[in-house]
């Protein structure tokens, strides 16, 4: 269902991916299949090792997916449902590393935001705030 903006005669979706914005889908994209990966084979084969760190692995994922289709899709709609999401994927990613850091017993196998992302190159820390950046520039 098209939202009041997109039904408007004369005006377009705006885009999100253009210039900067591609690196940031490709990036996402990336992580999506990492993240979820990773986690569809903990689950299937050792969930009882780290149910916690697992699902907490499925949820990024599940998070980055949904960032990549808002970023694809385009508009002022999906640009705010993004823009959530990064603030809510850096909080997730700030709340578990720190976590992991002051209560490492509580993971006994790493996430992928464990140590701030260290096990991915800190990409899930720093890619929010890129994020965020560039989805608050599109908005002016």
């Amino acid at each position: 269902m098209a939202t009041a903006e997109e039904r408007t005669p004369g005006t377009r979706r705006t885009r999100l991916i253009k210039g900067p914005g591609m690196l940031l889908v490709w990036l996402y994209g990336v992580m999506v299949v990492g993240a979820v990966s990773r986690s569809a084979v903990q689950i299937s084969t050792e969930f009882e090792h780290a149910p916690l760190a697992y699902s907490l692995s499925a949820m990024a994922g599940l998070v980055y997916g949904f960032i990549t289709y808002s970023l694809v899709r385009g508009g002022e709609t999906a640009r705010k449902a993004a823009l959530v999401c990064c603030a809510a994927e850096l909080l997730g990613v700030l709340v578990v590393g720190t976590w992991t850091l002051v209560e490492p017993s509580a993971f006994p196998d790493a996430t992928v935001w464990s140590d701030y992302g260290m096990g991915y190159l800190f990409i899930p820390v720093l890619l929010p705030l890129s994020a965020i950046y560039w989805l608050r520039k599109g908005a002016r």
